[in-house]
């Protein structure tokens, strides 16, 4: 496991983040996110959505669990959102394809142990009491990177 913290002072650098992340990314990849509401779960995962092209607007999947986006380096985006799935059966019961796509979970910890062998975890923190919707709130981000496929990678 390698392990970096990062300040991200605003929503255009979680995006750029993200973007960082995405250069990285192929099909099999999986990318767990955690962090209160309003940390920048689904702003990091837009800007991995930008880099890799996706077709159709990053938003987050709450009501539908799982949205799928083509993107232009083939591997489709599978954005999931776990909030309401207490147990990694209730991820299970989504049938995703972790090995042809590129998987970005929120609230997925404790979720999907032993899905995969390797995945990006991050965690972020937002300023406690801070405003959820502000952009300008600077967080503070744990990003891991667990397994061989990750050994070596600078992201």
């Amino acid at each position: 496991m390698t392990e970096q913290l990062l300040e991200i002072p605003d929503a255009d650098a979680m995006e750029a983040l993200g973007a960082r992340i995405a250069a990285q990314l192929r099909a099999g990849d999986l990318v767990l996110l955690n962090g209160e509401l309003g940390a920048g779960k689904t702003t990091l995962t837009r800007g991995i959505g930008q880099a890799l092209g996706a077709r159709g607007q990053v938003t987050s999947p709450t009501f539908v669990l799982a949205r799928t986006h083509p993107t232009a380096s083939g591997a489709p985006l599978v954005h999931v959102d776990a909030y309401r799935l207490a147990t990694a059966v209730e991820v299970d019961d989504l049938d995703l394809d972790f090995e042809g796509s590129i998987t970005v979970v929120e609230w997925g910890a404790g979720k999907l142990d032993g899905v995969v062998d390797s995945w990006i975890e991050l965690d972020i923190e937002r300023p406690v009491g801070g405003d959820p919707e502000a952009d300008d709130a600077p967080r503070h981000v744990r990003l891991a990177t667990h397994g061989p496929r990750w050994e070596g990678v600078q992201l």
